[in-house]
């Protein structure tokens, strides 16, 4: 009786342990799939006990004479170095290259002109957490009766800023004008990234991309915004990545033209191994074999030549940000090479790095100006640190999958691939992926069109479907 009685205390025990880790496992797995809005303050000293002036200011860019001729004093005192021999982009820019540049900013270009341009979208700034936030703001031209526009949410990356949007963003706004039909009209909101551009950098330590997804997310609803779409790409996926996971029920569809995964289980050292002969079994598809393949080449030897300058912003960005914050040459030459580069590895081969290829000089200036005139180029770089310093994957937001309806545009020369099979894992409602037929790294500047289809369609599907009502 005794032993019966104890078997049945056992049985009674193991139950309770079972049904406690069933417990655990539904409802942690429930808690567990919304990250937390980081609500932080960024200003400088403490934080005040008054309660934030959360107005809305029209912004607009302006220049003073005595910034324009410092400007040119240094450019004009610029010291080039001579390229190796038949070095092309491989080292870096080419100064043969770089001197004409230098010489097309001093004798040509107008920035003048080019602040004419980017005040041609309302401008604003709004303080956020402490700092000051600035956004630029498009509404449609014209909307059909009884329609309404659909909240855009558009994040750049480094080296890049807003301007980037302004050839995809009347495309968007406006699309009977350019061909694309008026079934889906936009409003297009495109912040800085804090310490980017206009938007003030953060005065405090560890200002990551959960922090700048949640100042993103409570602009979205200080304009009114309750549910809205959210495109990026660079560290605007990762921003735009963290805002689905803070807020899922809020995004109504998230649009990536780029994809990482930090987590790499074996099936990921498996399908690297194997892939090649055994694509079917991982999920790839032959573009995907084509783009990987050989992995050495194309995946880790690729990453380690283009990876030094995140090594460097990710441990010690101040250093050599203060010499990229002194000399406007030095700031050119260090963006230049990554618009180079990131549009087309091929690039490398050609003496003038293939950057009037896709971009024009002016357009090319006028984003690296962005940076001279604000001031920007240190807390951009030091985002990479605050988001990299405590290792690959110990972040919270890594551990967490995305389930909001997701479109990936994958363009052809992004650095690294990142196939369908391995982005499924992370984003588990992937609605639409498409092979882009070209273009690279900063798509919106590079292909806008190609970018606003794949945008317009991705939206298409989750309307149609009404997708988000069913995350």
């Amino acid at each position: 009786e005794l032993c019966s009685s104890l078997a049945g205390i056992m049985l009674l025990e193991v139950l309770l342990v079972l049904g406690t880790l069933l417990i655990y496992f539904l409802f942690s797995k429930r808690k567990e799939e919304t990250l937390p809005f980081k609500d932080g303050w960024w200003g400088r000293g403490q934080k005040p006990v008054t309660k934030e002036d959360s107005s809305i200011r029209p912004f607009k860019v302006e220049t003073t004479e005595e910034e324009l001729s410092d400007l040119f004093r240094r450019l004009d005192q610029a010291r080039f170095t001579e390229p190796l021999e038949d070095s092309c982009f491989h080292y870096g820019i080419n100064s043969v290259h770089l001197r004409k540049v230098v010489s097309y900013w001093k004798n040509q270009f107008n920035w003048k002109k080019q602040v004419e341009v980017l005040n041609k979208y309302p401008q604003f700034k709004t303080k956020i957490q402490g700092i000051d936030i600035h956004f630029v703001h498009v509404k449609p031209p014209r909307l059909p009766e009884g329609r309404s526009a659909k909240p855009l949410l558009m994040v750049h990356g480094w080296p890049g800023s807003f301007y980037e949007f302004y050839k995809i963003i009347p495309l968007l706004t406006d699309p009977a004008s350019h061909g694309l039909g008026d079934e889906h009209i936009f409003e297009v909101i495109c912040p800085s990234i804090p310490g980017y551009g206009f938007s003030e950098a953060p005065h405090k330590k560890d200002f990551n991309s959960v922090s700048a997804a949640s100042v993103f997310y409570e602009l979205m609803l200080r304009l009114g915004f309750n549910e809205f779409y959210i495109q990026g790409g660079d560290w605007g996926w990762l921003i735009c990545t963290n805002l689905a996971q803070i807020a899922p029920n809020h995004v109504k569809g998230l649009h990536l033209n780029m994809v990482s995964v930090s987590k790499m289980g074996l099936t990921h050292l498996l399908s690297v191994l194997l892939g090649r002969y055994f694509p079917g079994l991982f999920g790839f598809q032959d573009e995907d074999v084509r783009r990987m393949f050989p992995f050495l080449k194309k995946g880790l030897y690729k990453i380690l030549s283009e990876s030094g300058y995140a090594h460097i912003q990710a441990t010690k960005p101040d250093t050599v940000g203060c010499g990229l914050n002194d000399s406007p040459v030095g700031l050119a030459a260090y963006i230049l090479e990554k618009f180079s580069s990131w549009t087309d590895m091929e690039f490398q081969n050609l003496e003038d790095g293939g950057l009037e290829r896709k971009f024009s000089l002016d357009d090319l200036l006028t984003n690296i100006m962005i940076y001279w005139v604000s001031g920007c180029m240190v807390s951009s770089m030091r985002f990479y640190k605050e988001n990299l310093q405590k290792g690959i994957g110990t972040q919270k937001h890594e551990k967490l999958t995305v389930q909001v309806p997701t479109g990936i545009a994958s363009f052809p020369n992004e650095i690294l691939h990142i196939p369908q099979a391995w982005a499924k894992k992370k984003y588990t409602n992937i609605v639409s992926f498409h092979f882009m037929p070209r273009g690279g790294h900063f798509a919106a500047f590079e292909e806008p069109e190609l970018l606003a289809k794949d945008i317009l369609q991705f939206v298409d599907k989750v309307e149609k479907e009404q997708l988000w009502k069913k995350k």
